[in-house]
């Protein structure tokens, strides 16, 4: 488009070849010169704010979609629930930038549940998580309010199965939905991981009544069952179990992380003597425990190590992180604090 101010020039040119009779010739060249100069002027100008303009609607639109991963998704059944069609539903949670929590729970108001299902997914791409289950590879892929969860390969789809009843499965794909699933009709479990190691096997799960959450362990494989199941009701909730052979004795430990209402983690264990039976272990609360409660306001995490158990929280000077031994006590094992380092 021609500037104001090159029509402006065009017309002073015209006057100024009225009177020194400057030749048609000269005015034309004059004339396509500053068009072409403009024209460039105007298009560069145009590149530049489309530029500007695409880079940040393509941020956006990525950051969004990582975020927009969090939320509930069901099957294509849930639209029909109230005519009674059974359903599967999935909650998915962000826990950091790399990892999110899965939560599969299905319809629980007229029989018990097809699928019960809880893990952490790490990021594999920007749109797809991966876990294992049962050393097989199993995928979270989001797409356009879609979520697919499938096996890495095929072959390896049974590895579903066994967490569903009546030959079901929690494979497929999943539609997200506004708000919450219908609590009305959703699995009410909380928590629920099924572990094994050394051929002994423990399944937890945990049930929210009251304003507490009431934990249950059964082992299984066990060659009595003397204190099986063991079970325990606090305030606060299930953050993850883990099992291994903490004192290497050829017998499996479970713990359960938990933490309190207000942020403060804590851990309850639970060993398998012999493999014959299951006793609790004994974990020091660290608001008492003398050698770490220095600046210690909550906000815990923890972890197994091999065969030491971690904690780390933040204290007013930065980190503190604790290494912690099951050891044998006058009643029961025991966690003691092995190693504490600041940074």
């Amino acid at each position: 488009m021609i500037s104001d101010f090159l029509l402006y020039l065009i017309e002073i040119q015209s006057i100024n070849l009225k009177s020194k009779n400057m030749s048609t010739n000269k005015f034309l060249i004059l004339f396509l010169t500053l068009i072409t100069l403009t024209s460039c002027k105007d298009n560069k100008k145009e590149n530049t704010n489309s530029e500007q303009s695409n880079e940040p609607t393509a941020t956006k639109t990525e950051a969004a979609s990582s975020q927009d991963i969090a939320g509930n998704y069901a099957t294509a059944e849930y639209s029909k629930r109230n005519e009674g069609y059974d359903w599967i539903g999935v909650n998915v949670s962000q826990l950091n930038e790399n990892e999110i929590n899965i939560r599969v729970r299905s319809r629980a108001d007229k029989k018990k549940p097809t699928c019960t299902f809880d893990t952490k997914a790490h990021k594999k791409s920007n749109n797809t998580y991966y876990t294992a289950v049962d050393g097989k590879t199993v995928l979270f892929t989001f797409n356009a309010g879609k979520l697919t969860i499938a096996t890495e390969n095929a072959s390896d789809d049974s590895a579903l199965y066994f967490y569903c009843s009546g030959g079901a499965t929690f494979a497929g794909e999943y539609s997200k939905i506004d708000g919450a699933l219908d609590a009305s009709q959703v699995d009410k479990t909380a928590f629920t991981k099924i572990l094994n190691l050394q051929d002994i096997g423990f399944n937890v799960k945990s049930v929210e009544k009251g304003g507490q959450t009431e934990l249950t362990v059964l082992a299984f494989g066990l060659d009595e069952n003397h204190g099986n199941p063991q079970k325990a009701t606090f305030k606060g909730h299930v953050v993850d179990a883990e099992v291994e052979d903490l004192d290497s004795d050829g017998s499996p430990e479970l713990v359960v992380y938990t933490k309190s209402n207000d942020g403060y983690g804590s851990v309850l264990g639970f060993s398998t003597l012999k493999k014959k039976s299951m006793v609790p272990i004994y974990f020091p609360p660290t608001s008492e425990n003398s050698k770490i409660n220095e600046g210690y306001k909550g906000q815990d995490e923890f972890s197994l190590i091999e065969t030491t158990l971690g904690q780390r929280f933040p204290t007013a000077n930065g980190t503190r992180q604790v290494s912690y031994k099951l050891k044998n006590g006058e009643a029961s094992k025991v966690f003691e604090v092995s190693n504490v380092s600041d940074y």
